[in-house]
């Protein structure tokens, strides 16, 4: 494998981490319930969700947990909501 085929290759892995990277999120709503969010949502207000990044992280005197659940939706009152 040549010098430019190995580069080739390294950006395509870059750009592909760089893709999926930048989509993921952390969606809360009031009752405390988080999920990791891969596909961009628009949940209305009335959802009473808050979008945090990738990144973020409650303090230590917030009370949060986490629900991860596949697909598209929301989590209230211990029900997860699919969003079609």
């Amino acid at each position: 494998m040549n010098f430019f085929t190995k580069l080739a290759i390294g950006a395509a892995v870059a750009l592909t981490f760089m893709a999926t990277g930048a989509s993921a999120e952390i969606a809360c709503n009031a009752e405390g319930d988080c999920w990791h969010v891969k596909d961009r949502i628009e949940y209305k207000p009335e959802f009473g969700v808050r979008i945090h990044p990738d990144d973020w992280k409650w303090k230590e005197s917030e009370h949060y947990r986490w629900r991860d659940h596949e697909g598209r939706g929301y989590w209230r009152n211990g029900i997860w909501i699919d969003i079609h």
